[in-house]
């Protein structure tokens, strides 16, 4: 069975005054129906901008290509605004990532809900109501009725992501994507809106893309992780895969940054990545990690580097051997 999203070869570029700027070089991926992908990464990356492309909503100057970009079947680069338009928010949906700046401050919690499925299906205005009380229920919001006729100022954070999600499920998409949904929210309600994901991808069978930088979501939530750095994917394969095993050196040193229970001694320090992220304006050499990787040799200076497949579905970015790398591993384990 063909896959619900398959991507290979996704650039996306932004002119500059400098130059170009190469956001997201070359990322391949796919997406099973009812599957979680993870792709994790450091804030600038490039994963929101990947997100942004597959949805068609990248800012004006921004050049989207791929050697493949299907969605069920689609050819994405290929799509008119208007097919575009009948995809999004349908089929396939997107919960931002910072509702406040999402919601519209001057409609209503009832007219953003109702507005895609009105837009999308032939129902009545009552239909639409009840859509929204329902799904406004089914993610935890109480008195949902009563909530259709409030502001987006006059909710919590969290009750606003809540929002969101149901806002995001309205029209029984096939793929969510799920771009830092827990941003900004404190560590109780996270959990509660990543367990509320989890039950809801279940019970609809949907796949879901869900980008973060927090290596613990992934862990809880993920069937495949993609691990992306300066608009690459530097390791791929599932969760159990790249937490037990570790082969990029930019994955190892993330996985050195976080606390293990009964391992990591209080008060000890934590293990950080020194140096900063390259500029990825103009053209790029060798390896965008060399700067900052531990194991740099001469040849990762100047040698474009491919994403190696060690077995299907599992890779690295890197030109040390697998043995290399697996022996690098058993420092963080």
């Amino acid at each position: 069975m063909a896959a619900l999203l398959e991507v290979e070869n996704l650039r996306v570029d932004i002119p500059l005054g400098a130059g170009d700027l190469h956001a997201v070089r070359g990322i391949s991926f796919h997406v099973d129906r009812g599957e979680t992908l993870c792709i994790v990464g450091e804030s600038g990356c490039g994963k929101s901008l990947t997100s942004l492309s597959l949805m068609g909503l990248l800012p004006p100057k921004a050049v989207r290509q791929a050697d493949k970009l299907f969605f069920d079947g689609i050819d994405l680069t290929q799509a008119s605004q208007g097919k575009m338009s009948d995809i999004r928010g349908n089929r396939m949906a997107m919960i931002f990532q910072e509702p406040m700046t999402s919601l519209n401050p001057a409609y209503t919690i009832g007219n953003q809900l109702e507005e895609a499925l009105l837009r999308h299906q032939k129902v009545s205005g009552k239909e639409a109501r009840e859509r929204a009380i329902h799904l406004l229920e089914k993610v935890g919001i109480t008195g949902a009725a009563s909530r259709l006729g409030q502001y987006p100022h006059q909710l919590s954070g969290g009750l606003r992501q809540r929002v969101m999600i149901a806002m995001a499920l309205m029209c029984g998409p096939e793929l969510i994507l799920a771009d830092e949904p827990t941003t900004a929210l404190d560590v109780t309600i996270q959990a509660q809106i990543l367990h509320l994901m989890i039950e809801l991808q279940k019970e609809f069978g949907m796949g879901m893309i869900l980008i973060t930088h927090d290596l613990g979501i992934v862990a809880r939530v993920a069937d495949r992780v993609a691990v992306m750095y300066a608009g690459q994917i530097v390791e791929s394969g599932t969760v159990n895969e790249v937490f037990d095993n570790p082969m990029h050196p930019y994955t190892q040193g993330l996985l050195r940054c976080i606390p293990v229970p009964g391992k990591t001694r209080r008060g000890e320090p934590l293990g950080s990545i020194p140096g900063i992220v390259p500029s990825l304006i103009g053209k790029i050499e060798g390896c965008a990690f060399a700067n900052r990787c531990r194991y740099t040799f001469q040849d990762c200076l100047t040698t474009d580097v491919p994403l190696a497949e060690t077995s299907p579905g599992r890779g690295y970015r890197c030109l040390l051997s697998d043995q290399q790398c697996l022996e690098n591993a058993k420092e963080v384990a």
